[in-house]
């Protein structure tokens, strides 16, 4: 099961996060900040698994962006790792160029993808449908 997404700059600026568990909000802070460090801090010829405390966390880095999915100890690696770049080819798909003045789109096609920590879609054109549906309503 997935804990949290993270969608973070090399700076270490947490550009977007969402979370599946209940976590306070200061302890929050606190745990992008470590899991932020451990994943930037790692060289390309490191693998892109890392067990962190209580769970394990899975990477993919995208130019300028690290996406980051923290999940329970049960849950499949690979599986995650290949969700991080559907999301992405999706991302890709949707947006032309810039996707962080589009942060509402974004938490948008991941709640299609990911509900209560499990991915139930992995589909491009069904993640996208509702969007497109939206955009075809706002331009009327």
């Amino acid at each position: 099961m997935i804990k949290f997404f993270l969608m973070v700059n090399k700076q270490g600026q947490t550009r977007l996060s969402k979370y599946y568990e209940h976590v306070e909000i200061n302890k929050r802070t606190l745990l992008e900040t470590e899991v932020i460090r451990s994943c930037l801090s790692r060289s390309n010829e490191q693998c892109s698994f890392i067990e962190f405390k209580d769970f394990k966390l899975i990477y993919r880095q995208y130019a300028a962006l690290f996406i980051v999915v923290g999940v329970n100890d049960t849950e499949n690696e690979m599986a995650i790792y290949e969700f991080i770049h559907n999301f992405v080819e999706v991302l890709d798909e949707y947006f032309s160029r810039v996707i962080m003045f589009n942060l509402d789109k974004v938490h948008i096609i991941l709640d299609e993808m990911v509900l209560n920590g499990c991915i139930v879609e992995t589909n491009r054109a069904r993640i996208l449908a509702p969007l497109l549906i939206l955009d075809k309503m706002s331009e009327s």
